[in-house]
C-alpha cells in the first residue's frame, strides 16, 4: 500500500497545496508571545546564513530561539569570520555547521529549508532570486536590494516560487510602532499634513580613510564584490563602510531610511509611488568625506494632500533632542516617534498627552514570525517582501534625485522615470561573470 504521509521537508517543498490546503494555526502579532513547544527532530527546519559577520549573525541568533530552527550551514568570503562563527554556533547550539565560500554550495544542500541574507546590499537580490528559485525560504536584510530593478526582480521570484520572505524591517513586529499606528488611524492627530523623518548618524562620515591596499590574506575580495565593478581593496570601502559607496548601498537613506520611511508610509497608508519627489544633498558637514554617498541630505516626497521630508546629517543631533526619529504634524497635535518611544504633543486642547515606551523585543519577534510562517506556509509576514521593495524603492528614489538635481515622478507600472539620467538608476550593470 502507498504511503500518503507527508514529511515535512515534502510538505514545505509543496507549498502550492500547503496555501490550498488553508492551514488552520494561531496567528499572532508576535511570535514572542506563544508558548514554547516541542518540535520533533523530523519536523525541524535547517537554516543557513550567507554573510556572517554583523547583522546576519543577529538575524540567525535570534532565529535560532525558534524550537523548529537547526543551523546547518554557513557561508562567508572571510575565511577567519567563518571559522570563528562555525566555533561559536557548534559552542552555543551543540553542533559544528557545515562551512563554505560559495553560496552555490548551500543552496545545492536538500537539509537548508531557509536562507538567511546578511550581506552587503549588492548581493540582496542575487542571492534571494537564486535561494527562491532553489526552493528556500528567505529572511534578507534591509535594504531590500540596492536599487529599484533589483526589488521588481526579488518580488517576482518569490511569487514565481511561492517563498516565505521575511526582510529584516524589524519595526513591523513590535508592539511601539503599532500602537502608534493605531493611534493615527483613530484620527486623534486631526489631519495630518507633514510628516518629518531625520536620521543623523555620524558614520555617514569617513575621515582619516586607508589607502589602497593588498587582499587581506583569507578574504575572497573577487567573490565579495560579486556583480559590482572591478575595484582596488580598501579597507575604508570594506566592513561595514561599504554603505557608504553607490555599487554596494546607498548611505543613511537605505540603511536607516527604509526603517523609518516604512513607519511614515505605514502611518499614513501609503501604497504606491509619490507623485513627485525632489532632492538635494552632498558632502557638505564634511567636505573632505572618502564616502561616495551624501553626509547631507533632504528629499521630499509630494502626495494629493501631504508631505513626507527626510533629512540626514553626519551629526548626532536632531528635533526633540533625537538624532533619529518621525514627526506627524496633525491639526490637533505633534506625535514623536523613535524607537526608544513615542509620544503626543497636544496642540492646544485639542488633543491628549500621551506617552508610550518600547517592550524592546522587535527584532526577536521578528524572526520568531518569519520560522512560523515558515512552518505554516503563510507568504504574509510581518514584513512581506513586497513592503520592503516598497520602502527601498522611496530610498533609492530620493537618492536619484539628489543624485541628477531632478524633480522626479516614478512610473512603477512602466519602470520608467520617464527621465533618460534617472533610468539608468534603476537596473545595475552585472559584472561578468554574475547574471541575475
Amino acid at each position: 500500500m502507498m504511503n500518503y504521509k507527508l514529511s515535512r521537508r515534502a510538505f514545505l517543498r509543496e507549498s502550492a497545496a500547503a496555501l490550498a490546503a488553508g492551514i488552520v494555526m494561531p496567528r499572532t502579532l508576535l511570535a514572542g508571545n506563544s508558548a514554547p513547544r516541542a518540535v520533533a527532530p523530523s519536523d525541524q527546519l535547517g537554516v543557513a546564513l550567507i554573510g556572517c559577520r554583523s547583522m546576519g549573525w543577529y538575524d540567525l541568533c535570534d532565529i535560532m530561539h525558534h524550537p523548529a530552527a537547526r543551523c546547518v550551514a554557513l557561508c562567508d568570503i572571510d575565511s577567519g569570520i567563518l571559522a570563528s562563527r562555525a566555533a561559536e554556533a557548534e559552542k552555543n547550539w551543540g553542533r559544528r555547521p557545515a562551512v563554505c565560500g560559495d553560496y552555490r554550495r548551500v543552496l545545492e544542500r536538500n537539509d537548508v529549508d531557509i536562507v538567511v541574507i546578511g550581506t552587503p546590499d549588492h548581493w540582496h537580490c542575487k542571492l534571494t532570486v537564486d535561494a527562491c528559485s532553489a526552493g528556500k525560504d528567505v529572511y534578507v536584510e534591509k535594504p531590500l536590494a540596492n536599487s529599484i530593478g533589483e526589488c521588481d526582480a526579488m518580488v517576482s521570484a518569490a511569487m514565481r516560487y511561492n517563498r516565505v520572505v521575511q526582510v529584516g524591517q524589524q519595526q513591523r513586529s513590535a508592539q511601539l510602532w503599532h500602537a502608534m499606528k493605531q493611534y493615527i488611524d483613530s484620527g486623534k492627530l486631526g489631519h495630518i499634513g507633514r510628516v518629518n523623518v531625520w536620521a543623523n548618524f555620524s558614520y555617514a562620515a569617513i575621515l582619516n580613510p586607508a589607502g589602497d591596499s593588498p587582499v587581506p590574506q583569507g578574504i575572497d575580495f573577487d567573490t565579495w564584490l560579486g556583480p559590482a565593478p572591478e575595484r582596488s581593496f580598501n579597507n575604508s570601502r570594506f566592513h561595514g563602510s561599504w554603505r557608504m559607496f553607490w555599487d554596494y548601498g546607498g548611505g543613511l537613506l537605505t540603511d536607516w531610511g527604509v526603517h523609518l520611511l516604512d513607519m511614515a508610509l505605514w502611518g499614513m497608508n501609503v501604497e504606491g509611488m509619490p507623485l513627485r519627489v525632489a532632492a538635494a544633498g552632498g558632502n557638505y558637514a564634511y567636505p573632505d568625506n572618502f564616502a561616495e554617498t551624501f553626509d547631507t541630505l533632504n528629499v521630499n516626497y509630494q502626495f494629493p494632500d501631504f508631505l513626507i521630508s527626510w533629512s540626514n546629517v553626519a551629526i548626532e543631533s536632531g528635533p526633540y533632542g533625537r538624532n533619529y526619529g518621525l514627526e506627524f504634524k496633525g491639526t490637533n497635535g505633534t506625535l514623536i516617534a523613535n524607537r526608544e518611544g513615542w509620544e503626543v504633543i497636544p496642540q492646544g486642547d485639542k488633543a491628549e498627552a500621551v506617552s508610550v515606551k518600547p517592550s524592546n523585543n522587535d527584532h526577536l519577534d521578528h524572526t520568531q514570525n518569519f520560522v512560523d510562517c515558515v512552518l505554516r506556509r503563510d507568504l504574509q509576514t510581518a514584513c512581506t517582501i513586497q513592503n520592503g521593495s516598497l520602502c527601498a524603492k522611496y530610498a533609492h528614489i530620493g537618492n536619484i534625485a539628489a543624485r541628477t538635481h531632478d524633480i522626479l515622478t516614478y512610473d512603477d507600472q512602466r519602470r520608467t522615470f520617464h527621465n533618460k539620467a534617472a533610468d539608468r538608476f534603476i537596473m545595475p550593470r552585472y559584472r561578468k561573470p554574475w547574471k541575475l
